[in-house]
């Protein structure tokens, strides 16, 4: 099964931005690709998607500052968060989608810290 490895993450401030990465061990070139995150008491949630050929969907609560993208070649996901804020603080992880269902194994994640 294909493993994910995500990493970019870190302690910022309000209003700066990030990128995160995803390196996956296999080819994921068909597959739909998307960022969850999971915050301080809250279940873990949707951020965005991104298929095969490039269409993406985001979540209403991020869509005006999330921004995914993959590199087929280099079985890369990438989310850039512009404007962060406290309420993005969360551990964020990359996987598979279909559906509504997240079908690898859960990486480590990493830890997004929005603090001044």
């Amino acid at each position: 099964q294909v493993q994910v490895v995500e990493s970019g993450g870190g302690l910022v401030q309000p209003g700066e931005s990030l990128t995160l990465s995803c390196r996956a061990s296999g080819n994921i070139n068909s597959y739909v690709m998307a960022w969850y995150r999971l915050s301080p008491g809250r279940q873990r949630e949707w951020v965005a998607s991104i298929t095969k050929g490039g269409s993406v969907t985001y979540a209403d609560s991020v869509k005006d500052r999330f921004t995914i993208s993959r590199d087929n070649a280099k079985n890369t996901v990438s989310l850039e968060i512009d404007s962060l804020k406290p309420e993005d603080t969360a551990v964020y992880y990359c996987n598979r989608r279909v559906g509504i269902i997240a079908m690898l194994d859960w990486g480590q994640g990493t830890q997004v810290t929005v603090s001044s």
